[in-house]
């Protein structure tokens, strides 16, 4: 009964994607507070914060999958809105969203 359990949990019903300006990035170190520096897929690193609303609901640490929305005024800096889970990293790495040397884990 719990293997079944286990394995209806890795089924990957549905990936949240990038929409409009937002992009995939990896978090490459963390600057304290809630800030972090981010490596964006557009070859740019930004410099990422994670908005007052989702500060507790998401944990984060370097080598992380997260979706960026860059700012309106300053395309250097951004928000964290969203953080992929292993399995959701997988799905990704096999619909080539994202490069399977990209990450290792």
């Amino acid at each position: 009964m719990r293997e079944n359990q286990n394995q209806e949990e890795e089924v990957v019903t549905r990936v949240r994607l990038p929409r409009g300006e937002e992009m995939i990035g990896i978090i490459e170190q963390r600057l304290g507070g809630n800030k972090m520096m981010v490596n964006c897929f557009d070859g740019k690193t930004r410099n990422c914060r994670v908005p007052g609303r989702l500060k507790r609901a998401l944990w984060l640490r370097p080598g992380d999958v997260v979706i960026v929305e860059p700012w309106e005024l300053d395309k250097n800096k951004g928000d964290i809105i969203f953080k992929y889970r292993p399995n959701q990293i997988e799905w990704l790495k096999n619909k080539g969203y994202l490069k399977k040397d990209t990450l290792e884990f």
